[in-house]
């Protein structure tokens, strides 16, 4: 078996990446600027580092992030990386380690594991690299075989790097994604706001429920014109609703003028998701849904330093009663793509394979968050494929933060997909040479596929 998942990963190892899903900033690619110093590329912005450091006693003070009140934080990148550096060996057995380490060794040449002894070695190697050309953005955009990727903006962005990108005439491919959570859950801080916002940008009243809609519309062909395919949705719950239209614009009058009753915001998040994929019919956009995170779970910490500061945790998601509004509304619609993700996995098997396996617009996303790793990518393929198959799935997206990785994430999911094809295989449940059709299948052509990157 071991041998024939070498064989498998050779065909794939050097495909080009398709990245359809992440968070990596695009004026990295419209400014081509140099990246600072290793601790704001690879620490200072990645929530799985310091929630392990955080974890072990370390302070977010400590490592550089900044706080809401404007307090006194580290700011030395040499003393952040010594810190790290330390306590490294905290990293042992995780993916993140896994991905560091290919970084350090293929991205840098550095071989010696990092410790607070290497870490000036470290620091000024990874230093001395970032400051030459082959090491900016662009230059490592085409050295890593990115084919594709795509970022991730909120609905009130302006994307004047995407603007800037093109205009540049690099002719590399970087689209952006339609991410509408500010605008969409009346819990979000500043929501009033942003919807007045919303309606400015788009000439639109969005004080009433057809105004509101019709924002939302307009800013999605902006989107698509700088070449999104997709929206994206990070929800607590996926719950779905789909009221008569006078029960949804009466909803959202008692939200928009402030007299939301209980259960009002959660019933108007739901009918949001139903509205989403009604607009995803006609307009083609893929929808990707992120429930299932219980995000800044430590109130200490949100206040202090705000959002996505490491203190997200699963929870359970129910899917099945969940999204069956939705999908009595559009679920057999033709051309419809719904992209389903879980931090739950018990519902693997239970809903999201036979969901998947079920509805023609329903595909299953990989293995996230925390399990974007080789144990949870085995996991997924093991409890997802006799019901959902191959081609009920997206391949692999990278979720990433951190350019650096990008690399180090796509070999590890084509590594872990062709041992699981080399094991259906030895268990003579899968042919030699339709396991070799399929490796490519899920390294480039799925995501090609349902991403719609083909036009």
């Amino acid at each position: 078996m071991a041998g024939l998942a070498r064989a498998l990963y050779a065909r794939v190892a050097r495909l080009p990446y398709i990245c359809p899903h992440g968070h990596t900033d695009p004026a990295w690619f419209a400014d081509d600027a140099a990246f600072s110093d290793p601790a704001s590329l690879l620490v200072v912005p990645d929530h799985y580092i310091f929630r392990m450091l955080v974890s072990q006693g370390v302070a977010l003070e400590m490592l550089g992030i900044p706080r809401l009140d404007g307090g006194p934080v580290e700011r030395d990148p040499r003393v952040i990386w010594r810190l790290f550096a330390a306590h490294y060996h905290l990293f042992a057995g995780t993916p993140t380690r896994l991905w560091l380490d290919y970084t350090f060794q293929n991205l840098f040449g550095l071989d010696r594991p990092l410790t607070a002894d290497t870490a000036e070695e470290y620091f000024d190697r990874i230093t001395a690299c970032l400051a030459t050309p082959e090491f900016r953005p662009r230059a490592l955009f085409k050295r890593f075989g990115i084919e594709i990727l795509a970022t991730t903006e909120d609905a009130l962005d302006p994307l004047t790097h995407h603007k800037a990108i093109a205009a540049s005439g690099w002719p590399e491919r970087v689209v952006t994604t339609y991410r509408p959570d500010a605008v969409l859950d009346p819990d979000h801080k500043g929501f009033a706001e942003a919807l007045d916002r919303l309606g400015e940008m788009t000439g639109t009243n969005t004080g009433t429920w057809t105004g509101y809609l019709e924002a939302h519309r307009i800013r999605r062909a902006v989107f698509r014109a700088h070449g999104a395919t997709a929206t994206d949705h990070g929800l607590l719950r996926a719950d779905t609703a789909n009221l008569p239209p006078g029960e949804a614009r009466q909803l959202f009058d008692r939200i928009r003028a402030g007299r939301a009753g209980v259960g009002d915001a959660a019933l108007f998040r739901a009918q949001m998701l139903t509205e989403m994929a009604k607009m995803s019919v006609d307009d083609g956009m893929v929808m990707q849904i992120h429930p299932g995170s219980c995000r800044n779970h430590n109130r200490t910490v949100f206040r202090q330093f705000g959002r996505d500061k490491g203190f997200d945790i699963p929870m359970r998601t129910d899917y099945v009663q969940g999204l069956k509004p939705m999908l009595d509304a559009v679920g057999m619609a033709p051309g419809l793509t719904i992209i389903l993700f879980t931090l739950d996995e018990s519902t693997y098997t239970r809903e999201l394979a036979p969901l998947a396996g079920a509805y023609p617009c329903l595909k299953l996303g990989p293995a996230w968050w925390f399990h974007d790793s080789p144990e949870g990518m085995l996991r997924f393929r093991r409890m997802t494929t006799e019901t959902a198959g191959f081609y009920n799935t997206v391949g692999f997206n990278d979720d990433t933060r951190a350019f650096p990785s990008v690399p180090a994430r796509h070999d590890l999911a084509r590594r872990v997909d062709c041992r699981f094809l080399a094991e259906l295989v030895s268990d003579h449940r899968l042919r030699e040479a339709e396991a070799f059709d399929l490796a490519q299948l899920l390294s480039y052509d799925l995501p090609r596929w349902a991403y719609r990157f083909d036009g």
